[in-house]
C-alpha cells in the first residue's frame, strides 16, 4: 500500500469549493502538482514525501469531479473543457483581464493568490500535465519551472477532429464510449478506472488497498458529468462556455512554452501519447527530455516517485 494524505483543505476559488492536500513548510517554494483521469490526488504522496525535506511546499488539489472539490452553485455547468481546468488553477478573476494583458496579475484571484503564491513550479501527468502546460503557455509569470509526463498535450477541437489509424484509434476507445452515451461510465467507474490503470501502466504492480482510496474519488456527484463532458467537447459534440472562447482560440494556435522545462516518458506507457520529437520544438526555455525506464507507465508520481520528484528538483534548478 502506497503513502496518502492526512487532512484536506477546502478554498473557495472562483466557481468551486476545492479541496487540496498540502506539504512542506508554507514558506518554502511552491510546487503545484495536478492529478489526472481516472486519478486523484494520491498520485502524489510519495512525491510529497521525497520533496518535503527539501523545504518545498506542495499543493495537490482535487481537479473538478474529484473527492471533496464541490461546484459552488447547481447551475454553473458541470465543464470539463482544457480552459475550464487551466481557469480553475488560476481562476476565475483573471477572465475579466483576457482582453488586457497588462492587467492580468492586478486582477487575478487564484488558488494561488489565494494561497499567496506568486510563481510555482507547476507538474502533472494526463489531465493534469495538459493543465501546467496551458499555465506555462499563456501564463509564463506564474510558472517557474514545469515538469509534465506525455509532454506538450494542449490541444484543439480542430485537431481533434483529424482521422486516426485504426491502432491509434484503438487507444482512444474509451473516448468514443463517452461520445456515444454516458450510462455505462456512470454505471461502471470503478471498472472503467481498474481497467485503465492496467491498459496504460501495464507493469504497475498496485494493491487493491491503492486502488480503493483513489477510486473513493469518483463517488463525486460531478464526477461523471464533468469527465463525460470533457471528452465530447474534445470531440465538439457538446459546447463549451462562451467565456473561455478567448483562451481556447489562443490554445488552438498551439503557443509556445518559454518557462525551463523537463518531459518525461514511461517506457512502457500504454496510453495514447505522442513521441518526444513531435513536440520539443514547443518548448522554447531550457528543456531535458528524460524516459523512466524499468516499465514506467502513464501515472509515473506514482509508479516512479523517485523519478518524477528528481524532475521537479532539477527542473527548478534550472533557473540557479
Amino acid at each position: 500500500m502506497s503513502a496518502s494524505f492526512g487532512s484536506i483543505k477546502q478554498i473557495d476559488a472562483g466557481v468551486l469549493k476545492v479541496a487540496d492536500a498540502e506539504d512542506g513548510p508554507t514558506k518554502g517554494p511552491a510546487v503545484l502538482l495536478l492529478h489526472g483521469w481516472p486519478d486523484d490526488i494520491d498520485s502524489y504522496a510519495e512525491v510529497t514525501l521525497l520533496l518535503a525535506p527539501a523545504g518545498y511546499r506542495m499543493i495537490v488539489p482535487y481537479l473538478r469531479g474529484y473527492g471533496t472539490t464541490r461546484f459552488l452553485s447547481d447551475e454553473t455547468v458541470r465543464n470539463g473543457q482544457q480552459a475550464a481546468l487551466a481557469v480553475d488553477a488560476l481562476l476565475d478573476a483573471l477572465l475579466d483581464a483576457l482582453l488586457d494583458a497588462l492587467a492580468v496579475d492586478a486582477l487575478l484571484d487564484t488558488l494561488l493568490d489565494t494561497l499567496q503564491i506568486e510563481r510555482a513550479v507547476v507538474a502533472g501527468f494526463d489531465w493534469g500535465a495538459r493543465t501546467a502546460d496551458i499555465l506555462a503557455a499563456l501564463w509564463p509569470e506564474r510558472v517557474k519551472a514545469l515538469v509534465a509526463v506525455r509532454g506538450d498535450l494542449i490541444g484543439s477541437q480542430a485537431a481533434n477532429q483529424q482521422p486516426l489509424p485504426p491502432q491509434a484509434a484503438l487507444a482512444w476507445w474509451y473516448q468514443d464510449d463517452f461520445a456515444t452515451e454516458r450510462a455505462g461510465y456512470e454505471q461502471y467507474r470503478r471498472e472503467f478506472k481498474q481497467l485503465i490503470w492496467r491498459l496504460a501502466s501495464p507493469h504497475w504492480s498496485f494493491d487493491e488497498a491503492t486502488f480503493e482510496r483513489t477510486a473513493a474519488s469518483f463517488a463525486n456527484p460531478d464526477h461523471v458529468d464533468s469527465v463525460i463532458h470533457h471528452y465530447r467537447w474534445r470531440l465538439e459534440l457538446a459546447e463549451g462556455e462562451s467565456r473561455y472562447d478567448t483562451l481556447e482560440q489562443r490554445l488552438a494556435q498551439g503557443p509556445v512554452i518559454p518557462v525551463p522545462t523537463t518531459t518525461l516518458e514511461g517506457d512502457a506507457n500504454g496510453a495514447p501519447h505522442p513521441e518526444s520529437d513531435a513536440y520539443r520544438g514547443n518548448f522554447t526555455g531550457k528543456y531535458d527530455h528524460r524516459v523512466i525506464t524499468g516499465g514506467g507507465g502513464y501515472n509515473l508520481p506514482q509508479e516512479a516517485p523517485q523519478a518524477f520528484a528528481q524532475a521537479i528538483l532539477d527542473a527548478d534548478r534550472f533557473l540557479k
